[in-house]
């Protein structure tokens, strides 16, 4: 916070009010489980368990070296691993990395604002951003919550209202990881169909019979039992409600036009151009 008087980070009776032992308060994960780095973990653990184990990241975006040394300390406390940058260049030329995390960023830096820092990296969705500032500014923290802000925070505040925060932000980190493995997972089956596979899926998850996906591509009802049945077992689906759910889970879509003979039992075959894609991904 260059050129502006820096306010306390924390009040100065925190210390008195603060919990005497963290550890007890906020849920860290042990460092003795497997990190997604760790070199010895199985090959066969899940992507998914060997993030759940990684310990926490929180990263500080500060220009001014006592908050930053001061944030660094109390994320050390209570387990998880801080890093810190005293600028949005400085933090955005590091490498992204997939592990439990959150962004406690500050709304005032020397090369670009807090808020534009947070536009660059809404995309990571596993790195909720928590809002440090000196300064109360309503159109800010109006504008920093609804770009996806988990909490806007103006100083002087006290250290555990700052770690329910972080807590509350790496929840929310190992949810979207979770899910990001799930996807990935599914992409991977999703990807071992043949194109014949992935227009029978389409129309079965959209609502058709069998009889009528045949009718739609031109093939008997039971070539269609024959492929449906491959679709279930490549995507590991033991269900139909389980098979849409997976097909929403990777956000695909049918094009208008399959879309609109999907509903029509007796359309020509030749409108279903197996326009079964993912949706922006």
């Amino acid at each position: 916070m260059t050129g502006r008087p820096t306010a306390p980070l924390f009040p100065k009776d925190a210390a008195n009010d603060a919990p005497s032992d963290y550890m007890s308060v906020f849920r860290v994960p042990s460092s003795e489980g497997p990190t997604v780095n760790s070199a010895g973990a199985s090959a066969r653990e899940p992507k998914a368990s060997l993030i759940s184990h990684a310990i926490p990241t929180v990263y500080v975006v500060d220009d001014d070296v006592l908050v930053r040394e001061s944030l660094e300390s109390l994320v050390r406390r209570v387990g998880w691993e801080p890093q810190t940058f005293a600028s949005g260049k400085d933090f955005l030329s590091r490498p992204r990395v997939l592990v439990p995390s959150c962004l406690v960023l500050d709304v005032s830096l020397p090369d670009m604002n807090g808020l534009d820092l947070q536009k660059r990296v809404a995309d990571r969705v596993e790195m909720p951003v928590i809002f440090i500032t000196a300064y109360v500014d309503v159109s800010t923290t109006v504008r920093a919550m609804k770009a996806g802000a988990v909490e806007f925070l103006t100083k002087p505040f006290r250290d555990e209202v700052l770690l329910r925060a972080m807590q509350d932000a790496i929840e929310r980190s190992h949810a979207a990881l979770r899910n990001e493995a799930k996807v990935q997972t599914l992409r991977a089956r999703y990807a071992l169909l043949t194109r014949r596979q992935r227009e029978v899926m389409a129309l079965v998850v959209f609502g058709q019979l069998n009889k009528q996906v045949g009718s739609e591509l031109g093939i008997s009802e039971i070539t269609v039992q024959a492929h449906r049945g491959k679709v279930m077992r490549k995507m590991k689906a033991d269900s139909l409600a389980s098979l849409v759910r997976m097909a929403a889970d990777l956000r695909l879509k049918i094009d208008t036009d399959a879309r609109a003979c999907a509903t029509r039992s007796t359309a020509p075959s030749n409108i279903w151009n197996g326009s079964w894609t993912f949706d922006g991904g």
